[in-house]
């Protein structure tokens, strides 16, 4: 169906255009400024995004239409459908990688080149990058010794196992590559996007190490080709002595493997460019061998190579030291002693003492390479390492096999890592990728064939080519010349080295521009001072933004992959690395596509969750194949960097899977949990935390939340509730601020809830009838108890306080009071002796016997010992009760001192009275004496009316208003004459004197423990006395400094069961 599109006209400000393009040149040359302040919320430099959220550029762009002016308030948020598909159109994204600093190398002028739009292919962008990454090394170097040691069907199975791997990891990283636009950062932030910044900065620093060491197997691999096969003479380090040579041979590596590297580190820090053009050259050397290997094999069929291979029974004798494979000859019919003679006996007599295996076996002549048409078939056999034959140099067995041959088939990921460069990445990828696999497997698999087919076992086994003069074995099955596979082979292991050390420090440039690991993060002053002083000193005066100190770092580690010297040891430590973070692209898939987000539609859909856990497993399974020791060291290097991440670092929020996989964990979760209340065994303070804030929204008494910590021992639910009185519409920005400050303080782990409402106490009725979800609701009110209370002219907020202790009761909350919480101690304090004292009134659940268990389970009050005291009245038998109280907490398995009280009948004391007397004065007073703000507004409106009436008017009506106060004080006079006769028939005595009574008993007993946890009595029924009540409460907590007020929440919540 064709659609029609109408295209408005509108006027185009050429001039404003223009300015605004060179404002854009200028601020392009402070690159690093601009990565400072236009940061977006995942850490990576802003990009010209066409996304509706992002409108920080628009800012400057006015409306002056007319068409759309119903609209024209919501453009700065939401623009205009037009200014969208501009910026697709002009969408670019290139890697932030090699071209921008090759780009700042050819930058002469005061202008920047205008930025291409990327125009790679399949076949250039992503095919053949893959192809130069992935053959490499171990295919000159150790294939043929692979196939040699485990014979060709376990060498089939090797490749099968490696090449499975790596391809069921394309067809996941094509699902997560199609599914959107992949900027810098290749693996590294597929990975982090989908997995998160803890998963992501993990297996990026391990795939950064993986690649460091790939640079290490490549120089190494570069070194053995120089000293073994190219100029032999050069080595600095002769053995004299055979079973030296290995020594020698490492020591070499390790001198000529640091200059490499020195070297190579310089060429990646002049010029990456100069990397860059090469890559075709190395590539072209890669694949000029591969099809020498080829044409080599097929000439086989009709004219082998002549290639002799001198044994001696059925081993094989390194053909270095002599010329004939010959005991003796016949000169001039006198039986000659070769030189091979010399090499296993005393001398050259024919009598002379030679070793029993020269004696007993004869010397025979085998080609090495009979053809393709020969049917090989390989042997072996134990071997003297102090004779001239030629030997393994280490202990093989299949797992070390796995380990030495899986980096050959590392580097799939060179397609994805140019992701900004290609024309369609989305399409490319996928092709590119799993046609390079497919390529690259097919070549291993048929090279194996080949060369157990077409060369002799005996040959196969020699690794370094002694048995033919020292020579390259694969090189000699090539053709026309062994030189093509030994000049492609060098060039090709350079340039791999050069590649590993232009990537490497980019990737780890990524994850540090990404802010999610701290310690790589260094001040931009420090590292332009650093970076100046390393320009001048290598005469690379340009500061083209290069990653100088990662690339310092990167050749750092892989000095230490050098210094290991053996390429077979340097292997299996960055297959686990590459391993690891294939593992990862196959789990981010599988939890992508399990969750089913709705941004979860890669264009590429030949792929599966099941395909995803089959090549997770199956990297985790060639881990510990390769090397279970590197495994875990691999595995435990990751979790340090996660933990790190997670508990200094990662504040990012970018939609990954992990989050999506908690989101569905926790739904279900709370489905599954019943809203009933859970059993005895099960129960925890889940606490809703009332604070308090002031006017900058900070949190006024934030030990409050020290103690939630310390009750909840980190485990349970933490609610931290605040009320906002007004109205959300203009309160929002302050309701927001409060809930950052709100959990920011003391670092509590949980959640916030503020509420803006009209008045305070609903406010805080709100709360506590609406926060939580589903089962997962709090059990337990904790606030701090209101201390200047008397002092303050409001009465709401004593009011309030009741008002609250009443909805706890009814709501069957439990609920903590702390008295003095400033003085509370910090989660950083460590309270060395002391005691935490429990007075036991009432049974309220057990509560009280709870609440000390968890607090010495937490560090601050581990060192404390536990009291408690219960309290006997005249009739109780306190021997009787301390020695049940003492089995009950046996059965409760509470550590902890008992001690009954006694509390005698006296007779009410005059200071009880006398406190009661001033209680009630106290409130009869302001009860009539205060008037309330209506009567005062009425009464500031009454005399402003009289006074427009007369002078004299308003003076009666003064006398008359001053007898009156006069008349309102004399009868509260006399009320309170009658209160003195009348009070002892009262409850307020009675009441009165409990509290006077406890406190002196708390006091005496507690008043130097660390913490007292005391029963709270409820609020009386007539809220008339509600202010007596607060003076009760006074009365009872006075003189004690910390104290916890319990009120259990109508339910056990300690149990003697198991």
């Amino acid at each position: 169906m064709p659609t029609n599109f109408t295209v408005v006209p509108v006027k185009d400000n050429t001039k404003k255009a223009k300015k605004g393009n060179e404002e854009d040149d200028v601020d392009d040359n402070n690159v690093l400024k601009e990565e400072e302040e236009d940061a977006t919320g995942d850490g990576v430099p802003k990009e010209n995004s066409p996304f509706i959220n992002n409108t920080d550029n628009d800012k400057g762009n006015s409306y002056d239409g007319t068409n759309m002016a119903l609209f024209e308030e919501e453009m700065d948020s939401n623009p205009m459908v037009s200014s969208l598909l501009n910026k697709l159109a002009n969408y670019t994204n290139l890697t932030q990688g090699a071209q921008e600093h090759e780009e700042a190398d050819d930058d002469e002028g005061p202008k920047k080149k205008a930025v291409k739009s990327p125009q790679m292919g399949t076949f250039m962008g992503v095919y053949l990058p893959c192809l130069q990454n992935i053959l490499g090394v171990i295919l000159f170097l150790r294939l043929t010794w692979i196939v040699g040691t485990a014979g060709i069907l376990e060498s089939l199975a090797i490749v099968c196992l490696c090449c499975s791997c790596t391809m069921l990891t394309a067809i996941s990283m094509s699902a997560i590559a199609t599914n959107g636009v992949v900027p810098a950062g290749g693996s590294y932030y597929m990975i982090s996007r989908s997995l998160g910044p803890e998963f992501g900065g993990a297996v990026g620093l391990c795939f950064y190490l993986g690649t460091t060491f790939a640079g290490s197997m490549y120089i190494l691999g570069t070194i053995e080709i120089l000293l073994t096969y190219i100029v032999p003479k050069a080595a600095i380090f002769v053995a004299e002595r055979k079973e030296d040579e290995v020594d020698a041979l490492l020591n070499n590596m390790r001198v000529y493997g640091t200059c490499c590297l020195a070297l190579m580190s310089v060429v990646v820090f002049v010029g990456v460019k100069y990397v860059n053009k090469l890559a075709l050259v190395f590539l072209a050397c890669v694949i000029l061998s591969i099809f020498a290997i080829y044409a080599g094999v097929i000439k086989t069929i009709f004219e082998p190579p002549d290639f002799p291979v001198c044994m001696l029974g059925n081993r094989t004798l390194r053909n270095h030291n002599f010329d004939s494979c010959l005991k003796t000859v016949v000169i001039d019919n006198v039986t000659v002693t070769t030189k091979l003679w010399k090499l296993f006996c005393d001398g050259p007599e024919l009598n002379a003492t030679c070793n029993d295996y020269f004696v007993q076996n004869n010397v025979t002549e085998v080609q090495g390479i009979p053809g393709l048409a020969s049917g090989v078939i390989s042997g072996d056999s134990a071997q003297d390492i102090y004779m001239p034959y030629v030997v393994n140099d280490i202990t093989t067995f299949f797992t070390l096999l796995v380990g030495i041959y899986f980096p050959s088939v590392t580097g799939i990921m060179a397609g994805s890592n140019r992701s900004g460069d290609l024309r369609d990445a989305q399409k490319s990828i996928p092709i590119g990728t799993i046609l390079a696999i497919a390529t690259t497997s097919f070549i291993y698999v048929t090279c194996v064939i080949l060369f157990g087919g077409c060369i002799e076992g005996v040959l196969l086994r020699d690794k370094f080519g002694d048995a033919v003069k020292g020579n390259l074995v694969i090189g000699t099955l090539s053709w026309p010349s062994p030189w093509v596979i030994v000049i492609g082979s060098f060039f090709s292991c350079c340039g791999a080295g050069l590649q590993s050390l232009t990537g490497a420090p980019r990737l780890l440039q990524a994850i540090a521009r990404d802010g999610i690991v701290p310690f790589l993060q260094v001040r931009y002053t420090h590292v332009k001072a650093v970076f100046i002083i390393i320009c001048l000193v290598f005469g690379h005066g340009k500061a083209n933004g290069e990653p100088t100190w990662a690339l310092l770092l990167t050749a750092g580690i892989c000095e230490i992959g050098i210094l290991i010297a053996s390429l077979d040891a340097v292997a299996p430590i960055l297959s686990m690395f590459f391993l690891m973070c294939y593992l990862f692209v196959n789990l981010a898939c599988a939890v992508q596509t399990l969750l089913r987000t709705p941004n979860w539609r890669p264009r590429f859909k030949y792929y599966h969750w099941a395909l995803s856990f089959l090549g997770m497993s199956l990297c985790l399974a060639l881990m510990f194949i390769c090397s279970w020791y590197y495994a875990i060291v691999a595995m435990a290097i990751a979790t340090c960097i996660y933990k790190y991440i997670e508990y200094r670092g990662a504040e990012k929020e970018w939609g990954d899977g992990i989050r999506g996989l908690s989101l569905n964990a926790a739904r279900y979760a709370l489905i599954r949990l019943e809203e009933a209340p859970p059993h005895t065994k099960n129960w925890r303070p889940q606490l809703l935390v009332l604070l308090n804030v002031d006017s900058d929204q900070g949190v006024k008494h934030p030990r409050l939340l020290s103690l939630t910590t310390q009750l909840k021992a980190g485990k349970g639910l933490t609610i931290a509730g605040n009320v906002l009185e007004g109205t959300y519409l203009t309160r929002d920005a302050e309701a927001k601020k409060a809930e950052q400050s709100a959990m920011s303080a003391e670092r509590t782990k949980g959640f916030c809830h503020v509420v803006v409402s009209s008045n305070l106490r609903d406010g805080v009725s709100h709360l506590i009838q609406s926060a939580g979800l589903g089962g997962m609701k709090h059990n337990t009110v904790l606030m701090a108890w209101p201390g200047n209370w008397r002092q303050s002219n409001d009465q709401q907020s004593w009011k309030n306080f009741i008002e609250t202790v009443r909805e706890t009761t009814a709501t069957h909350h439990a609920l903590l009071v702390a008295k003095n919480v400033d003085s509370f101690p910090t989660n950083q304090e460590r309270l060395v002796e002391g005691t935490i004292d429990v007075w036991w009134v009432v049974h309220d659940g057990g509560m009280l016997m709870l609440l000390p268990f968890l607090l010495r389970q937490h560090k601050v009050w581990r060192k404390c010992k536990m009291r408690i005291f219960t309290v006997a009245q005249m009739d109780d038998n306190s021997i009787q009760m301390k020695k049940d109280l003492q089995v009950f907490l046996y059965h409760l398995r509470l550590d902890a001192e008992v001690e009954v009280v006694e509390m005698h009948d006296n007779d009410i004391s005059a200071f009880t009275y006398e406190k009661t007397l001033v209680m009630e004065q106290r409130s009869q007073m302001l009860k009539q004496m205060q008037l309330s703000r209506t009567e005062r507004e009425r009464e500031i409106q009454s005399i402003t009316d009289e006074s427009r009436s007369s002078i004299r008017r308003k003076n009666q009506g003064a006398a008359q208003r001053l007898s009156l106060v006069i008349k309102v004080f004399f009868s509260a006079f006399l009320s309170h004459c009658d209160i003195l006769v009348k009070t002892r028939n009262q409850s307020n005595v009675r009441r009165m004197h409990t509290a006077v009574k406890m406190n002196e008993v708390v006091v005496n007993k507690s008043q130097g423990a660390h913490l007292v946890l005391l029963n709270m009595p409820g609020p009386p029924r007539n809220r008339g006395g509600d202010e007596n009540y607060m003076e009760f409460l006074e009365v009872l907590l006075e003189g004690l400094n910390r104290v916890l007020l319990v009120r259990g929440g109508g339910r056990e919540v300690i149990t003697i069961y198991s």
